[in-house]
């Protein structure tokens, strides 16, 4: 059934290994494959389908403007489709929450952005590394990559990543210890051998590193640092942003102003390619054509992005969204409590960015499977995988929620069932 993706298709994939299917239909929060079985989508494109696959408002409206022959592709071109979703992405999104910022739309994909905001900060400050956090994940490319932690990420760039200064994410050495003031001590010292960034660039929910969460707290105290250096403060919104957290930006609860934002992955709302970098006016210092790419003018991506912004005039859609999002967490927390004398397993998140922190990387990977044997498609991440990764639409209904936890609950019964009676992983591992 996959021999032509054997044979013919690189080594590099990935998501194929884990939900070995060949997927033929999708619709919502449902897929099926070409045998017609179906799986309740907990992955959602890694982000990027927070509306749903073939979400039908987004599909009728992008049928009807191929229908009629609008522009697909054009560069960077003045098109009616950029216009209409320009103005409308100020007017719903940007001026009810007193944001002003110019939007750049860069290559087509997340790294692409991240890339444009290094390269604006440093053009801005004059100064030359950025820092960036343990556990971030910010993209493939070169500068992306430099700001990744993961080793396994970093080590096919096949040259030294260079120009980023790594610092503790909140939390990274457990609730005692401080990072923002180690931080600050290391910059603000002459002689500990940092110097001010360009730039901070932070993720305030870090997917891939593992659904870690930054406070509130801490998030204020780096956006207070970053202005007292002289530093901009760039928020990676790529996977937690566009309601992904609850609200809109991820960071609007902290109550900041960034100034950078990168967004991309469910920016379309269809899953089509898509990044745009938000940049407060004054910092808006690029000549024509300095930052440039041929895709970076997907005219029906911002099509179905425009469209996607009706859901954000709703009332209906954020309440909804409150009480899928109070729906999963409630259900992670009990499944906490129904754990804690067997196995210690935590809970973080937010919204419906949510994690499941098994007992090991064994045990999380064979919930995955299992949970996929079952008809669920349910990531992991963390530094080992050691993550379960909750991610389903926004718009998935009560029913498939509902399916698709009790599945995991049985998924990682069975696993812990496995581990207490197999050798795939050892008992030690289940009590650290």
């Amino acid at each position: 059934m996959f021999e032509t993706f054997e044979n013919l298709e690189s080594c590099v994939r990935t998501y194929c290994r884990d939900f070995p299917a060949v997927f033929k239909r999708a619709k919502g929060a449902l897929l099926w494959d070409e045998r017609g079985r179906k799986y309740i989508d907990f992955f959602a494109g890694a982000g990027a389908l927070n509306y749903g696959h073939n979400n039908d408002a987004l599909k009728e409206g992008l049928l009807k403007y191929i229908h009629e022959d609008g522009i697909a592709h054009g560069l960077d071109l003045h098109t009616e489709a950029k216009q209409q979703f320009i103005e409308e992405f100020n007017s719903i999104i940007l001026i009810p929450r007193k944001l002003k910022f110019r939007l750049m739309f860069t290559g087509p994909t997340g790294s692409n952005v991240v890339e444009a905001a290094l390269k604006l900060a440093r053009k801005v400050t004059g100064r030359t590394n950025v820092a960036a956090f343990t556990n971030g994940y910010h993209g493939m490319s070169l500068g992306a990559l430099a700001a990744t932690g993961a080793n396994s990420k970093r080590r096919g760039a096949g040259i030294p990543l260079s120009n980023i200064d790594r610092y503790p994410f909140d939390n990274y050495f457990g609730p005692d210890t401080d990072t923002l003031s180690y931080i600050e001590r290391l910059i603000t010292d002459a002689s500990s051998g940092f110097d001010a960034p360009a730039a901070f660039i932070v993720e305030t929910v870090q997917g891939e590193g593992g659904i870690n969460v930054a406070s509130r707290e801490w998030l204020q105290r780096l956006a207070r640092l970053a202005r007292k250096l002289g530093s901009l403060l760039i928020v990676d919104d790529i996977q937690a942003g566009c309601g992904r957290t609850g609200r809109f930006f991820s960071f609007e609860d902290a109550g900041i102003q960034p100034d950078l934002v990168c967004l991309s992955k469910s920016l379309s709302g269809f899953g089509l390619p898509m990044s745009m970098l938000l940049i407060r006016p004054e910092l808006d210092i690029w000549e024509p054509g300095e930052h440039n790419g041929t895709f970076r003018g997907n005219n029906l991506a911002f099509v179905t992005a425009r469209l996607a912004l009706d859901y954000w005039k709703a009332p209906s859609f954020l309440q909804n969204l409150k009480q899928t999002s109070d729906r999963l967490n409630a259900d992670l927390q009990d499944a906490v409590e129904h754990y804690r004398d067997i196995v210690p397993i935590k809970t973080r998140g937010r919204g419906l960015l949510h994690g499941l922190v098994m007992p090991s990387t064994a045990v999380a990977s064979r919930v995955s499977t299992l949970a996929f044997s079952k008809g669920v498609i349910l990531e992991t991440c963390g530094p080992t995988g050691e993550v379960l990764k909750l991610m389903p639409p926004l718009t998935i209904s009560s029913d498939h929620l509902n399916e698709a936890l009790e599945v995991i609950r049985e998924s990682i019964d069975r696993a812990l069932y496995d581990a207490a009676n197999s050798d795939f992983v050892s008992n030690s591992d289940l009590n650290q």
